[in-house]
C-alpha cells in the first residue's frame, strides 16, 4: 500500500522563481540602477575633489539644517501623530470623518502649493504671522513647519490601524485591576504601537530629508542660514556641475541609509520585545 504524498501548500502567486525575477528586475530598474549611477558619476572625482565638495562650509551648513529640521519634524509628528490617531479611534465627534480624510491632504496637495500657502499665512504681514511676535518665514522654524505639514500623515496612518485593532477588554481589565489611565497606556497600549510609530517616524524623516517643493519658498534660501541640501544639489545641476551634485547626493544617501538602518533595527527590537511580553 502506497502512502499518498502530502499536498503542497497553495501559493497566492505561483512560480517563486518567476515572481522573484520580476520583483528584482522592477527593484533594479527603479531603485538600484539610478542609485548606482549616482555613485558612478561621483567616481569621476578624485578623493581630494570629493572631500573639497562635500566638506565645503556652505554644504556642511546645509547638512546640519536639513538633518536637524528633518529630525525635529519627525519627532513632532511622532508625538502629535500618535495623539491624533488616538483621538480619531477613541472618540466620536462631529465632522470626525471629514477631519480624518483631511489628514491625507499633504499626499495629494502639490508641495509647491503647500509652501506658498504656508509662506502667505506665516509671513510678517500674513494672516497669522502678523500676530506672532517672532519671525517664522525665512527661518529654520518655517522650514520645520513645512516638513511637519508634509510628513504628518505617515505616523497617523501607521498607528491608527493598530489602535483600532486593540481589544478594549484589555484596557477594561487593566482599569478593573486598579491601574490608572497613564499606567494602562504605558503597559498595555504603548508597547503595541511602538513598532508602527517607529515606522511612521522613519517614513516622516525620510520624506522630510528629501523635501524640496514646500521648503524652497518658506526657507528664503539664504546661504549658511536657511539653505537646504536639496537646493544646493539643484543649484549645482543648473550650473552643470553634475559630479559635485552627485557627490553631495552620495553623502546624503549614505547618512540617510545609516540612520534608517538604525531606526529599522530599533523597530525590530521593539517588535521582538513586544512579542516576548
Amino acid at each position: 500500500m502506497t502512502l499518498a504524498k502530502p499536498a503542497r501548500p497553495s501559493r497566492s502567486l505561483p512560480g517563486f522563481g518567476l515572481t522573484l525575477g520580476f520583483s528584482l528586475f522592477y527593484l533594479s530598474l527603479l531603485v538600484l540602477l539610478p542609485l548606482s549611477m549616482v555613485f558612478l558619476k561621483t567616481a569621476g572625482l578624485s578623493w581630494e575633489e570629493f572631500l573639497g565638495v562635500v566638506t565645503d562650509k556652505r554644504v556642511v551648513a546645509s547638512y546640519k539644517l536639513s538633518f536637524g529640521t528633518a529630525f525635529l519634524a519627525a519627532v513632532i509628528n511622532l508625538v502629535f501623530g500618535i495623539l491624533i490617531a488616538w483621538v480619531f479611534t477613541r472618540y466620536r465627534f462631529p465632522f470626525r470623518r471629514l477631519l480624518d480624510g483631511l489628514i491625507d491632504l499633504p499626499f495629494a496637495l502639490p508641495t509647491a502649493v503647500a509652501g506658498i500657502a504656508l509662506t502667505t499665512l506665516y509671513a510678517e504681514q500674513g494672516w497669522i504671522g502678523q500676530w506672532i511676535p517672532f519671525k517664522i518665514v525665512y527661518t529654520p522654524i518655517g522650514i520645520t513647519m513645512a516638513l511637519v505639514f508634509v510628513g504628518l500623515p505617515f505616523v497617523v496612518r501607521m498607528v491608527q490601524p493598530i489602535l483600532q485593532g486593540l481589544e478594549r477588554e484589555l484596557e477594561e481589565a487593566s482599569y478593573m485591576m486598579g491601574a490608572t489611565r497613564l499606567q494602562t497606556f504605558q503597559h498595555i497600549i504603548f508597547p503595541e504601537i511602538v513598532p508602527a510609530a517607529l515606522t511612521g517616524f522613519a517614513l516622516t524623516f525620510a520624506r522630510a530629508l528629501g523635501e524640496y517643493g514646500s521648503v524652497v519658498f518658506i526657507a528664503g534660501n539664504m546661504p549658511m542660514k536657511t539653505e537646504i541640501t536639496p537646493l544646493i544639489i539643484m543649484t549645482k545641476l543648473e550650473q552643470y556641475d553634475y559630479a559635485g551634485a552627485t557627490a553631495i547626493a552620495v553623502v546624503m544617501l549614505v547618512i540617510s541609509f545609516i540612520l534608517l538602518l538604525c531606526i529599522n533595527g530599533l523597530q525590530w527590537w521593539a517588535s521582538r520585545k513586544t512579542e516576548e511580553n
